[in-house]
C-alpha cells in the first residue's frame, strides 16, 4: 500500500491511534512525575526506613524492562487474586518505570542547590517538610526541565507496551500491528507511525527548550 492508500482507508485510526498514545502518555507522565516526588523526599528524608524505601524504589524500577513489567502485571497478578484491565496495565507499567527516573533527574537538580540556602532555612526555623516544599523541589525542578523533557519523549515511546495488550482504542504501534494483519501495509505503515512519534517528540522538545529558557536558573 502506499501512504495516500494507508491514509484514505486508515486515516481516522491513524488520528485515534495519536490520540490514545498522546492520552497513555500525559496520564502516565503526570502520575510518574507525583510517584517521582513523594520518592525524591523519602530519599532525602532525615528517617532512615524512607531513605531505604526510595533508593530502593529507584534501584528496582530503574532497571525492569517495561515489556517484563507488563507481563507480570497482565500475567502474574491475576495468580496473586489481581485482576487488572488492560489500560491499567499499560498505564502502571509507563509509570512505575519512568518515576524512578523523574527521582534520579530530581536529585541531580537538587546537588545544584547551594547548601547554603538549605542551612538558611533551618536557621529561620523551617521544618523539612517546608524546606523541600519551598526551596528545593521548586529549584530542582527548574534545573531538570531539560531530562524531564527527555523523559517525556521517552515515556510517549514506552506507551509503545500497548500494542501487546488487546487495547481499544489502539495506540499507533498497536494499530501498525493491526494494519500489517488485516492488510498489505508494510514497511509504510511503520512509517507514518514513525512519523507521528517524531512529530511528537520534535513538538514536546520545542516546548521544553522554550520552557527552559524562561525558568532556567542562572548561575
Amino acid at each position: 500500500m502506499s501512504i495516500s492508500d494507508l491514509l484514505n482507508q486508515y486515516g481516522s485510526d491513524y488520528l485515534a491511534g495519536l490520540l490514545t498514545t498522546w492520552r497513555l502518555t500525559a496520564i502516565s507522565f503526570v502520575l510518574a512525575f507525583l510517584i517521582g516526588i513523594v520518592v525524591t523526599v523519602a530519599r532525602v528524608s532525615p528517617v532512615k526506613p524512607l531513605r531505604a524505601f526510595g533508593d530502593f524504589y529507584v534501584q528496582i524500577f530503574r532497571n525492569i524492562p517495561g515489556a517484563s513489567m507488563l507481563i507480570l502485571l497482565v500475567y502474574a497478578l491475576p495468580y496473586l487474586g489481581f485482576v487488572l484491565s488492560y489500560e491499567t496495565c499499560v498505564l502502571a507499567a509507563c509509570t512505575l518505570i519512568p518515576a524512578a527516573f523523574c527521582s534520579e533527574y530530581l536529585m541531580a537538580g537538587m546537588n545544584t542547590i547551594d547548601l547554603g540556602q538549605i542551612e538558611a532555612a533551618r536557621a529561620l526555623g523551617m521544618r523539612f517538610i517546608q524546606t523541600i516544599r519551598r526551596i528545593v523541589i521548586p529549584q530542582a525542578l527548574r534545573s531538570s526541565v531539560l531530562p524531564m523533557t527527555n523523559l517525556l519523549v521517552a515515556t510517549m515511546l514506552t506507551t509503545a507496551l500497548a500494542s501487546q495488550v488487546p487495547l481499544k482504542p489502539r495506540d499507533l504501534t498497536g494499530l501498525v500491528s493491526h494494519i500489517n494483519t488485516h492488510a498489505v501495509g508494510g514497511v509504510t505503515a511503520f512509517l507514518i507511525s514513525a512519523a507521528l512519534y517524531c512529530a511528537t517528540a520534535v513538538l514536546i522538545g520545542f516546548i521544553g527548550a522554550r520552557i527552559d529558557r524562561k525558568v532556567r536558573i542562572l548561575r
